[in-house]
This record gives structure tokens, C-alpha cells and sequence, in this order.
């Protein structure tokens, strides 16, 4: 685990900065994994974290006393007493989740910001999706930045997450790695995971890949996918072998994406 070197001031005032460069705007952010809880603050003018990231085993198994908890310590370790956004590994409506596929299916219908807030004795909680979370920080500071219309981010990893943002608004929630593409879905056709069972070359599995891709694209018409996931480390092994017909780049904020999505939807709550 990390720490952060110097703590700033949670209330997100003036320091000191370059000449010319403007005072840090900060937010904290927390992303929830399945195998870890992560935190930083995030300047906001420009996505990048302020000073370390800190990171904590998911407990498992990992119900919502357990995560919330874990969560606390994390904002704690930040001395952070503002707003705080949080990504949950699932659907999120209204602060409640939806589904549990990462976490413990006690997670079932709990409104996670009332959880999350208790722990953190009142602290005012936004919850997101996570994919929704680095899809919103790759629009604003990496991948997407200053691409209008239709930019769609899909993770690669376990299975695939999905977000949809239209010109900066953000669609919530949406489920690409559920699709049914010819007869299976999406993420057990074309997930990172299902590569590694298969022990596949990148050239086999683009062409899974492809195939989710273009059934994407002919019920949305986006502008432009963004690829996440570990695998997006080695996005140029196979995103040049991709055969749909609409531009696909490598997110740019990788690990941190989350963390800093999660620090927008603190300030304005992205998912209204």
C-alpha cells in the first residue's frame, strides 16, 4: 500500500502553485474493486492525483459493513472531511444498488450512500458506477477529451463495463458486457478473461472483439470507443487487428481513471 507524502488541506483552499499555473480545485475519490479499495485527491483542473494514492484490501467476504468501513479508512487517511464520490462495482440507482457481481450479494437493494455515510459520520456520499466513473474522467482529462458526440468507454478485464457519455453528460448504468452477441454475451465472448482461458492470440480474440464492437455500433452509432482494462496497457498488440468501422483508442488515465471520476461526481452529482 501507498501513501500520500504530504496531506493537503481537505478544505480544498489555495497552495502554493508554479507562476501562472491556477490553485488546485481538489476532490477526494474512492474506487471500489474486488480486490481493492483505492483513494487520492485529485486537482480537478487537470486530473492528476495529489500526492499518492491509498489503497486497502477489499475485505471479504465484502459486505456492505465491511466495504463501508474500509472506505472510512481510506477517506481518513486523507483527513478529508468534505464530500467524498465513491464507485460501487455494479449498478447504482439513486444511490441504491442494483447488482452484486464483485461483492457480496448483501449489497442487494442497500442504499450504499447512506452505508458509506454513516461510516463517515454524516460526510455527504455520491455513488457511481465504476465504469461510468473512468468513463467520465477519460472524457474530461484523457482519452476523449475534446471529442464531441458519442464517446463510449468499455473496460476489459473480468468481464467488460461499459459508459456512455454524450457531449459531457454522462448515460448511467449502462450493462454492454450483458448484450447478446450472436448467441452469447458480450463479456463472455470478448472479455480480457476470456482470452487468458483460451489462451488466445490477439489476433483470435480482436476478432471477438470486433464482433461486440460493431453490435455496439449499429445500436448507437458512437463516435468513438475508448478501450480500458489492463489489456488497454497493450492496446497496440490488437487494437490495429479491430474491423468495426468506428475509431478505438486506449484509455489514457488507466489505474487512476476511477479515482478521478469518482472526485467529479463529488463535486456535481454526475449520474442526475
Amino acid at each position: 500500500m501507498s501513501s500520500t507524502d504530504a496531506r493537503p488541506d481537505p478544505s480544498g483552499g489555495p497552495q502554493s502553485s508554479s507562476a501562472g499555473a491556477p490553485p488546485p480545485h481538489r476532490a477526494l475519490g474512492v474506487d471500489v474493486g474486488g480486490s481493492g479499495i483505492k483513494g487520492g485527491i485529485v486537482d480537478l483542473n487537470t486530473g492528476q492525483l495529489i500526492g499518492d494514492r491509498f489503497k486497502l484490501l477489499t475485505p471479504q467476504p465484502a459486505t456492505p459493513p465491511a466495504v463501508a468501513k474500509t472506505i472510512a479508512e481510506v477517506v481518513r487517511h486523507f483527513d478529508w472531511t468534505g464530500p467524498v464520490g465513491v464507485t460501487y462495482p455494479g449498478v447504482v440507482t439513486g444511490g441504491v444498488a442494483r447488482t452484486a457481481a464483485n461483492v457480496d450479494k448483501s449489497w442487494l437493494g442497500v442504499n450504499a450512500r447512506d452505508a458509506i455515510g454513516a461510516e463517515l459520520d454524516g460526510q455527504d456520499v455520491v455513488v457511481l458506477n465504476d465504469a461510468d466513473a473512468a468513463g467520465l474522467a477519460e472524457e474530461r482529462y484523457g482519452a476523449g477529451k475534446d471529442n464531441t458526440g458519442v464517446v463510449v468507454l468499455l473496460t476489459f478485464g473480468t468481464g467488460i463495463g461499459s459508459a456512455i457519455i454524450h457531449n459531457g453528460k454522462l448515460l448511467p448504468n449502462t450493462e454492454f458486457g450483458h448484450l447478446e452477441v450472436d448467441g452469447k454475451e458480450a463479456e463472455h465472448r470478448a472479455a480480457s478473461s476470456v482470452k487468458e482461458k483460451h489462451d488466445w492470440s490477439y489476433k483470435r480474440w480482436a476478432r471477438e472483439v470486433t464482433k461486440v464492437l460493431v453490435a455496439i455500433e449499429n445500436a448507437i452509432c458512437p463516435d468513438l470507443f475508448i478501450a480500458g482494462g489492463g489489456i488497454s496497457r497493450k492496446a497496440d498488440k490488437w487494437v490495429p487487428l479491430l474491423e468495426n468501422r468506428t475509431p478505438v483508442v486506449a484509455a489514457a488515465l488507466q489505474n487512476t481513471a476511477g479515482i478521478v471520476g469518482a472526485a467529479m461526481a463529488s463535486t456535481t452529482d454526475v449520474t442526475r
